[in-house]
């Protein structure tokens, strides 16, 4: 049985996604955010305290988008991702990390200087140049959109669930009303899907 370790509104909620896309039998423990302040016990768990944390069997695994990648190769069938023989599977391969490198990190970025570090540590002129940052990366992703409804063609894959991520952690923040039309609707689209609507759901 796969086990998610899942806080509300982290990375974690890609994998819960995928999970529910593929419609995958899987426990799911809830961890108080920050685990470090608020649930110490996990790091018996993951010695990180981070979230995701994946268990499956004998395999364990922390990173978001590895996951994503792990589960729909050996469970999707196919589901939520392109083969390795087709001209998309690099474009989903980058389009993975870039929801991560080029969306999240920057966001995570500027909301550990606007709230998670102590108040004589944070810089919100550090924290508005982190988001103006995640803003910049936004008009490829428009151009990608320009064919197709989902990055990587006519169905959702990996990609889509990692972009839209980060474009849903940039809503939290406030930054949706600055997203290009094209993406303001792709984003509408993912929120509607069933199975980001029930991961939100279980995951709040």
């Amino acid at each position: 049985m796969i086990t998610l370790y899942h806080s509300k509104d982290t990375r974690s909620l890609r994998c819960l996604w995928l999970l529910e896309e593929l419609e995958l039998a899987h426990e799911l423990e809830l961890v108080a955010y920050p685990a470090r302040l608020k649930q110490p016990q996990f790091l018996d768990v993951n010695a990180n305290g981070t979230v995701p944390f994946l268990v499956d069997g004998a395999v364990q695994m922390r990173e978001s988008c590895a996951i994503l990648l792990y589960l729909a190769s050996r469970y999707g069938d196919g589901r939520c991702q392109v083969e390795a023989d087709s001209p998309l599977y690099g474009a989903m391969l980058d389009w993975t990390f870039y929801g991560e490198t080029s969306l999240a990190v920057p966001l995570a970025t500027a909301l550990r200087y606007s709230m998670f570090l102590p108040r004589e540590q944070r810089v919100p002129a550090v924290a508005q140049d982190y988001r103006e940052q995640m803003l910049q990366r936004l008009p490829v992703l428009e151009q990608a959109l320009e064919h197709s409804p989902y990055l990587c063609g006519e169905t959702l894959t990996v990609a889509d669930i990692s972009v839209g991520y980060g474009l849903l952690l940039g809503e939290l923040f406030g930054l949706a009303e600055h997203y290009p039309p094209r993406l303001a609707a792709y984003l509408e689209r993912l929120k509607a899907r069933p199975a980001l609507v029930r991961a939100r759901a279980v995951g709040a």
